[in-house]
């Protein structure tokens, strides 16, 4: 298998079969293998700037990537105004300030207000009224936050609940979405309680979003301290701006479309956004709108025209924010999809597995692999639609209808 497949996980011959047809079509050879020839250029540089030498352990390679994220983490928790980087009623507000604040596109095309009660005054949500303390539906909705109520309805109400309410989305039209910039809520711990509590656990973090409202929460955590806070939640933040702005220029992209409320619907339910480009491998919107929006202005393919402008293609990465505002986190620049192996095991550094992993205190057996293993594979397809020959292909595909995928079957890896 091959470097870029091992640390990928991925399931042969499939693998090996997609990246072949991905060459038949683009007519350019050995992508991974030029990539992995970079990753680990990359990876051997960042170890002498760390100290170590190229035979070290997987185990001190990952101490010292943990040590690293502790020092950037209480830099930039200084940087940002805060005194005390683990106390988590300074922190969090301060964190969301600068998340806010910080340049990156915060615009999108999201549900309208008006409609979003529509739909609650349609289904009202039992279980959030009872834990406000309303009665009535329409007494919530006039002293509530709608974005507040959309983005607690996964949290508070049951699975038979959220089935009937997901019903609604099929008769969403296009006239129901308008432009608006993405919303950060903090929710009060006071307020809601413990209704993250399972949802933290399992996640190991406190931060989701809504796509159709393009509202980011901030969920409430019954700790009062925790390590690493910053650089856990800051990141999270920014990537899921980008998140929800690219499913934004996806709805919009699809809303000529006759089926648009199902498309909505099943977007938000099951993700079915992957465009079939050869027989054994589906590309993702995520990785079309990031390939698209990294090109410079004046390329903008006329398929995405008069709906999808080149401004909702814009995307920044995290980490990139993140050392605009603090120069001192320059040492993690171009390093989500770097990784190195030892001993068959992969140890990436990717900056936010191992943000979470230094806050979660995850040790080096239970390693995070989840983003870096997004971000690969992001990468590779993203190098393979530089060829012009597969962009023209997989715009023609695009135009026509988005089917479910039958998605590579790679291991889940550690999450």
């Amino acid at each position: 298998m091959s470097t870029i497949g091992r640390f990928l996980q991925a399931k042969e011959p499939l693998f090996d079969h997609a990246l072949h047809q991905l060459e038949l079509q683009s007519g350019q050879k050995s992508v991974d293998v030029k990539l992995a020839a970079e990753i680990a250029e990359t990876a051997a540089a960042k170890l002498k700037v760390l100290g170590l030498a190229h035979y070290a352990t997987g185990p001190q390679i990952y101490d010292a990537l943990i040590k690293q994220v502790a020092i950037h983490d209480a830099h930039l928790a200084h940087k940002i105004g805060g005194t005390d980087p683990s106390d988590l009623a300074e922190m969090i507000p301060l964190i969301v300030k600068a998340a806010e604040a910080a340049p990156l596109p915060k615009d999108g095309w999201f549900l309208k207000v008006d409609k979003a009660k529509d739909m609650l005054r349609a289904h009202p949500p039992v279980a959030v009224m009872e834990r406000l303390g309303y009665h009535l539906v329409s007494q919530m909705l006039e002293h509530e936050d709608i974005y507040e109520l959309f983005l607690s309805l996964r949290f508070a109400e049951d699975a038979a609940w959220l089935n009937d309410f997901d019903a609604l989305y099929v008769s969403l039209q296009a006239t129901d979405f308008e432009p608006r910039r993405i919303k950060v809520v903090p929710f009060d711990r006071g307020k809601w309680g413990d209704i993250a509590e399972h949802f933290i656990a399992k996640k190991r973090h406190n931060i989701t979003h809504s796509k159709e409202m393009g509202a980011i929460a901030v969920m409430p955590m019954t700790e009062d301290r925790m390590t690493g806070v910053t650089l856990k939640v800051m990141p999270l933040l920014f990537h899921y701006f980008n998140e929800i702005r690219l499913y934004s220029t996806f709805f919009k992209l699809m809303q000529t479309k006759k089926n648009f409320g199902e498309i909505v619907a099943e977007t938000l339910i099951a993700d079915p956004a992957h465009i079939r480009l050869t027989e054994h491998s589906h590309i993702h919107w995520r990785v079309i709108q990031r390939y698209f929006g990294k090109l410079t202005g004046e390329v903008h393919p006329e398929e995405f025209e008069p709906h999808v402008q080149p401004e909702d293609l814009h995307w920044r990465r995290a980490e990139e924010v993140l050392y605009e505002i603090d120069p001192e986190l320059d040492f993690w620049r171009g390093l989500d999809f770097v990784a190195v192996l030892k001993d068959q095991d992969t140890i990436t550094f990717n900056l936010m597995d191992l943000s979470l992993g230094y806050s979660n205190a995850v040790t080096y057996a239970d390693r995070y692999l989840y983003h870096f293993r997004e971000s690969l594979w992001n990468e590779v397809f993203a190098r393979y639609l530089g060829e012009k020959v597969l962009e023209e292909q997989l715009l023609h595909k695009l135009d026509n209808a988005v089917i479910k995928p039958e998605k590579l079957d790679m291991k889940a890896g550690k999450k």
